[in-house]
């Protein structure tokens, strides 16, 4: 991988997600002209109200939908790169501790429970950072072994505990009410996305990202391995705690507001890596960008492909499978 190939992709990426951005803004049930767009925009660089109906699509409806996809998107991307680094397995993915499952196990609760929107985002954050704190412990509890085995171990227990008490509240949900808003909400979905949400999930985000960010050399050395790390003094049990809490925490977050969006943290950080190369400096920013550019065309797709909205995990389900499969034939060659 050069330099000179890596220097211009980064800026290539960026300007993707500029164009990826304009294409959602832009299409949809009710289209908007570039004037439109531009009046639109205009009255929210004033502060003033929406005047006419482009105006109320753009900045009620559409443009907080379009942030959603990249916010979304960049986190998922970004805890992918993170869990597949630490855990040294191309097939590792940002819910391999169990967030989604946890997260998708409060959400559920909070829709049995007819709970309010915003409190079925805040249970959805809140167990999912539970159920990946409980593996964490059954971790600690387990000495002896390998730490990063029992770790997606103690995960893929705890994850199917959650998805058998998801399963166990569909049944007991209401099949007219309940039900069909809980199997929508587990096949993600930006349609009920605010600006409020944004604001509640942007700062859980960049505190999340900012460890990534300051300790990015570190994290290269520990996907070397423990023995590599502690060689070159750095304590890797308290690393590795430190970045799973970040990378968690953006996955949580992002989760409460959109439901479980699979296959994006596990194709979009491979496409990064062929892209830039396995540095962590150059994976993050590329992975996040792809991310946020890749979930926002799909989004497009998903309102725009029908007359009703096809939920984005069925999209993205239909990309990473075969992805999924042509990985394990590359697996082969072996995996940087």
């Amino acid at each position: 991988m050069t330099a000179d190939r890596t220097f211009w992709i980064l800026p290539c990426l960026a300007l993707l997600t500029v164009l990826a951005a304009a294409v959602g803004l832009r299409i949809g049930a009710y289209p908007l002209t570039l004037e439109g767009a531009m009046h639109a925009l205009d009255q929210l660089w004033s502060g003033a109200a929406p005047q006419t109906a482009e105006d109320r699509v753009l900045l009620d409806i559409r443009g907080p939908r379009v942030l959603a996809g990249l916010i979304v998107g960049a986190a998922l991307a970004g805890a992918g790169v993170v869990y597949q680094g630490l855990f040294r397995n191309p097939l590792v993915s940002p819910d391999v501790l169990g967030v989604s499952a946890g997260a998708g196990l409060g959400a559920v609760v909070g829709i049995f429970l007819s709970l309010p929107a915003v409190m079925i985002q805040m249970l959805a954050f809140c167990v999912g950072l539970g159920t990946v704190a409980l593996v964490y412990l059954i971790a600690a509890a387990v000495r002896g072994r390998d730490p990063t085995l029992v770790l997606v171990l103690g995960g893929v227990v705890v994850g199917a505990l959650a998805g058998a008490a998801i399963s166990l509240l569909k049944i007991l949900a209401d099949p007219y009410d309940q039900l069909p808003a809980i199997t929508f909400w587990l096949l993600g979905s930006l349609a009920s996305v605010r600006g409020t949400d944004l604001w509640n999930v942007l700062p859980a985000v960049l505190l999340g990202l900012l460890p990534m960010v300051l300790l990015r050399w570190r994290i290269n050395v520990l996907s070397l391995g423990d023995e590599e790390a502690r060689a070159l003094g750095i304590e890797a049990g308290r690393l590795r705690a430190i970045i799973i809490a970040a990378a968690t925490l953006m996955t949580a977050s992002v989760v409460a507001i959109a439901g479980v969006i699979g296959w994006v943290g596990l194709v979009i950080p491979h496409i990064a890596r062929m892209l830039v190369g396995p540095n962590f400096e150059r994976l993050l920013p590329a992975a996040m960008l792809l991310g946020a550019s890749y979930l926002v065309l799909v989004d497009t797709l998903a309102r725009s492909m029908a007359r009703i909205e096809v939920p984005l995990g069925i999209l993205t389900a239909v990309v990473g499978a075969p992805f999924f499969l042509w990985l394990l034939w590359r697996g082969r060659h072996g995996w940087s």
